[in-house]
């Protein structure tokens, strides 16, 4: 298998993936292994599209537990037992412009001391006349643990879930079924669009709609249980902790 290793500190996952006889190459790979974070994963998707993705943890910020070394990820990817997993994406649509997400599209306002004001639909049903606050965005399953999870302090297990952050009016953040088309009116902006953690944004103005939906691109994700395993989390959160203890 053609193996393309992306991510940090790739000399300490390299060995593993040679004894274990795979090519690693730079063009044409079969295969995108991150070794990092989230981050790391959301990035590949962006530089590597529509090719299957393996992400690793890296254990020098992230311990891992006994059940998910390297060693036994690697013989798990070589003996054919990764579970496959298909993650949805999302698109925001403003004009001619578009930026793709496999967590998130959001919102925000650009002015940080400044609120946007904005006017939300549901399937072509208004749901808001207007919404002040720092700006709305729609997650996906995947992406919900992540801004969706600070902005709610909620997680979802199907569908896409539309939050508010920041509003002035008590509205209610929604999980709703993933093929929802939810179009977003500025009213007074200055405001931008981002997806995922990209550094590219898209400006929006007052009188721009943008449209948020799932699109027919997934992302091909193997051993993504083992790359959130809960006894890796805890782990990572003791390590941290214990960091923090040590500086004090």
């Amino acid at each position: 298998m053609r193996i393309k290793l992306t991510g940090r500190y790739l000399e300490d996952i390299k060995p593993f993936l040679e004894s274990g006889g795979f090519e690693l190459v730079e063009e044409a790979p079969e295969l995108i292994i991150t070794h990092g974070g989230d981050g790391t994963m959301l990035g590949s998707e962006r530089e590597f599209p529509g090719i299957p993705k393996f992400p690793i943890r890296d254990r020098r910020t992230a311990p891992l537990c006994p059940e998910h070394d390297y060693e036994k990820q690697i013989e798990a990817l070589r003996s054919g037992r990764l579970k496959k997993t298909e993650l949805m994406k999302l698109a925001g649509i403003s004009g001619s412009s578009k930026l793709s997400g496999m967590n998130d599209i959001f919102i925000h306002n650009k002015d940080r001391v400044s609120a946007v004001r904005y006017r939300v639909w549901i399937n072509n049903v208004l749901y808001a006349e207007e919404i002040v606050g720092d700006g709305a965005g729609v997650a996906t399953v995947h992406g919900s643990t992540a801004y969706y999870r600070s902005i709610t302090h909620s997680v979802f297990r199907v569908g896409i879930g539309l939050a508010f952050s920041n509003s002035t009016e008590v509205t209610n953040h929604m999980v709703l079924p993933e093929d929802s088309i939810i179009k977003i009116l500025i009213l007074r902006g200055p405001a931008i669009m981002v997806a995922d953690n990209s550094s590219e944004c898209i400006d929006l103005n007052q009188g721009d709609e943008i449209t948020i939906v799932k699109i027919p691109d997934q992302v091909t994700v193997y051993g993504l249980d083992m790359f959130m395993c809960q006894k890796c989390r805890r782990l990572r959160y003791s390590h941290k902790y214990k960091l923090i203890d040590s500086k004090l």
